[in-house]
């Protein structure tokens, strides 16, 4: 064999390796996230799905989302226990007209835990008085007995008129 024939089929052969090489790179890179991926995903629709069970007032379908020691802290700054929660909803106070989404559902997983945070709009009616704002949503998940739970719910409104908010700030002298 002639050495440029040798160095033709040792090139080859680098190149064949490093192709190879390539293709399991990105092969396992794409197997490491798409769990990861596949878990935000189921999160975020979990969240969804518990969303739409308190706007349909569907305790059956809302209660497995949450942890027995859930626990909500609403745009009132009250705390509200699962089943406070979920009898007011029964009782229609409040009566979510709506609670959904307006953002993308971020997740941080960190092993049995997640945190989700987006905004939210909800409507609804609680006392006589109705009720229509945009939230941040920031809700703590556990995954126990096999299945993914929310914990903690913290939800802050976002001023329906945020500029005369940001006017009364005044910075201490």
């Amino acid at each position: 064999m002639t050495l440029p024939r040798l160095h033709r089929r040792t090139t080859f052969i680098l190149f064949v390796l490093a192709g190879a090489a390539l293709a399991i790179a990105i092969a396992a890179t794409a197997l490491a996230h798409a769990p990861g991926a596949a878990q935000s995903e189921q999160l975020a629709q979990l969240e969804r799905d518990r969303a739409k069970a308190l706007v349909d007032a569907d305790i059956d379908a809302a209660r497995p989302l949450m942890a027995e020691d859930f626990q909500v802290i609403n745009p009132a700054g009250l705390a509200l226990s699962r089943d406070q929660l979920l009898d007011g909803v029964q009782a229609g106070q409040p009566d979510f007209l709506a609670n959904e989404p307006t953002s993308a559902i971020s997740v941080r997983r960190s092993g049995a835990s997640a945190v989700l945070r987006y905004q939210r709009s909800f409507d609804l009616v609680i006392g006589g008085t109705r009720l229509t704002h945009k939230a941040w949503s920031t809700v703590l998940y556990e995954h126990r007995g096999g299945h993914w739970v929310a914990v903690w719910d913290q939800t802050t409104a976002i001023p329906n008129r945020p500029d005369l908010f940001i006017e009364s700030i005044k910075p201490v002298p």
